[in-house]
C-alpha cells in the first residue's frame, strides 16, 4: 500500500477497534501491526515484535511507576488522607466554601505520596464528601472540588503521568518531576481561589464549620508530618542530587510502608491484608501502564516507518505559522482525545507525532510536557470519560453523575486560565528545574 495512505487505514482502525469495546493498548498494537503489515509485510512485523515489546518496557527509568504507586497505597491505608482534611479543615474551613478548599489542599497534600489521579480523588473523596454533605454544600460544588482535587494527583510529584512522559520523550525524569511543583501550587491556589468565589456568590456561602483557635489548628498541623517527610525523602533528594529518582522512589516507598506499619499496630488492624490490597492495586495499575506503553510503541514504530512525524515537523516548520500557534494547536488536539481517551492513551497516541515538531521549533520539552499533562487532567474531569467524575459518582451515589460534571465545568474554566499562565510565561514551569544540583 502507498506509505502516505496507510496512516489514515491505522488511524480509522484504532477508532474502529475502541468503538467495539477493545481495550486501548490492543487497539494501538493492532492498528500498528496492520499498518506496518500493509507497507513491510508479515515477516517484517514478526521480527520486529520479537524485541520491541521488550526493549520498550525494560528501561530503567519505569521501576519508579510501581514505587510510586506502591507509595501512594501505602500511604492511602495509613489513613495519610483522612489526618490531611481534619487540618485542613481547621485552616480554612471556616471561610465561605471552606471545607470545599480543604479537599483542594487535601488532594494537593495526598497528591505529594502518590502518583494517581483516581487514587487521589478516591482517597479525599471517601472523607470530604459525608462532611461536605453534613455541613450543606451544594453537591454540584462538593463532587466538582473533589473530582478537580484529584487531577493534582498526576502534576504534583511524585507523578506517574510525568513519569510516564520521561519516558516516551527520553527526557530527564528528575527535572520533569521538579518541574510539577510550582504548576501544582498554582493551580491549587487557582482552584481554591475559585471555590471561594463560587461558594460566596451562591448557596454553599453559609455552610461554614467554626473557626479553630490557633493552638487547636497548630495542634492538629502536627498530625501530617507523614506528608511532609515523604515530600522531602523524595523530592527533597531528587532537587539536591542526592539520588537517583528511582532511589527515591524506593526510599519513599519503605517509609511509607514503616507509616503504614506503625497506624496497624498503634490502631490493632490487621496488616497483611492492607499490605495485599496495596501490592495488588499497584500490580493492576503498572501492568495497565505498561501494555498501553507496549501497544503504543507498535504504533509509534508504524508511524516513524512511515515517516509521518518528521513529515510532520517539516510541514508544520515550513508553513510560516508563528510557533506559539503551533503549540497551541497541539495542545487543542488534547481536547477531543480527552473526551474518549484516558492520561495514559491520549500521550501514547499524540507525543510520538508531536513531540518531533516541539524539539524543532526549539521549544523546551519540559514546559511542553508541564502543559501537556494539564491537558490530560482537563480530560480528567469532562464527560463522556472524565474518569475522576466516575471515582465520585461511586462514592457518592446520591449525586446525579451529570451533576457532577456541571461542577467540575467551573474548575475545566480554571484550568484554561492556569494552562494560559504557563503557556505564555514558561519560566513558571523552568526556573526550578535550572537550580538542581543534577539533572
Amino acid at each position: 500500500m502507498d506509505p502516505t495512505l496507510a496512516p489514515y487505514v491505522a488511524v480509522a482502525l484504532i477508532f474502529i477497534l475502541m468503538g467495539a469495546g477493545v481495550p486501548v493498548f490492543a487497539a494501538l498494537a493492532l492498528s500498528g501491526a496492520a499498518g506496518i503489515v500493509l507497507v513491510e509485510d508479515f515477516g517484517f512485523l514478526m521480527t520486529r515484535l520479537k524485541s520491541l515489546p521488550y526493549s520498550t518496557t525494560a528501561v530503567y527509568t519505569l521501576v519508579i511507576i510501581p514505587l510510586f504507586l506502591l507509595m501512594g497505597a501505602f500511604a492511602h491505608h495509613a489513613q495519610v488522607g483522612k489526618r490531611l482534611f481534619s487540618v485542613a479543615s481547621k485552616w480554612v474551613g471556616h471561610l465561605p466554601g471552606g471545607l470545599a478548599m480543604a479537599s483542594i489542599l487535601t488532594s494537593a497534600g495526598f497528591a505529594a505520596t502518590s502518583g494517581s489521579s483516581v487514587a487521589t480523588a478516591a482517597t479525599v473523596g471517601t472523607v470530604a464528601m459525608p462532611e461536605m454533605k453534613k455541613a450543606g454544600y451544594e453537591p454540584s460544588l462538593s463532587a466538582g472540588a473533589v473530582a478537580a482535587g484529584g487531577v493534582l494527583g498526576v502534576l504534583i510529584p511524585p507523578s506517574v503521568l510525568l513519569i510516564f512522559y520521561a519516558a516516551l520523550t527520553e527526557t530527564s525524569a528528575g527535572k520533569m518531576l521538579i518541574a510539577g511543583f510550582v504548576p501544582g501550587l498554582l493551580t491549587t491556589l487557582m482552584f481554591m481561589a475559585g471555590i471561594y468565589l463560587i461558594a460566596r456568590n451562591g448557596a454553599s456561602r453559609s455552610a461554614v464549620t467554626q473557626k479553630a483557635g490557633w493552638n487547636e489548628t497548630m495542634r492538629e498541623t502536627t498530625r501530617a508530618w507523614q506528608v511532609l517527610v515523604l515530600f522531602i525523602v523524595v523530592m527533597g533528594g531528587i532537587y539536591m542530587g542526592l539520588v537517583t529518582p528511582t532511589e527515591a522512589g524506593a526510599l519513599g516507598a519503605f517509609a511509607a510502608f514503616l507509616m503504614l506499619v506503625t497506624y496497624c499496630l498503634r490502631h490493632s488492624e490487621g496488616l497483611w491484608g492492607k499490605l495485599v490490597e496495596s501490592f495488588r492495586s499497584t500490580g493492576n495499575t503498572t501492568v495497565m501502564i505498561l501494555f498501553t506503553m507496549m501497544g503504543a510503541a507498535v504504533f509509534s514504530y508504524f508511524l516513524t516507518l512511515v515517516q509521518v512525524p518528521n513529515q510532520l515537523a517539516q510541514l508544520v516548520v515550513e508553513s510560516g505559522l508563528p510557533p506559539l500557534l503551533v503549540m497551541a494547536l497541539f495542545l487543542l488536539v488534547f481536547v477531543p482525545l480527552g473526551m474518549f481517551l484516558d492520561a495514559f492513551s491520549m500521550m501514547v497516541i499524540a507525543i510520538p507525532i508531536m513531540f518531533p515538531t516541539v524539539r524543532s521549533l526549539g521549544f523546551d520539552p519540559i514546559w511542553f510536557g508541564i502543559l501537556t499533562v494539564k491537558m490530560c487532567e482537563i480530560g480528567l474531569i469532562t464527560p463522556p470519560v472524565g474518569l475522576n467524575c466516575y471515582v465520585i459518582a461511586g462514592i457518592d451515589r446520591s449525586t446525579p453523575l451529570p451533576q457532577i460534571f456541571r461542577g467540575a465545568l467551573w474548575f475545566v474554566l480554571m484550568e484554561v486560565v492556569t494552562i494560559a499562565i504557563l503557556f505564555f510565561f514558561p519560566q513558571i514551569v523552568l526556573w526550578l528545574p535550572a537550580l538542581m544540583s543534577v539533572n
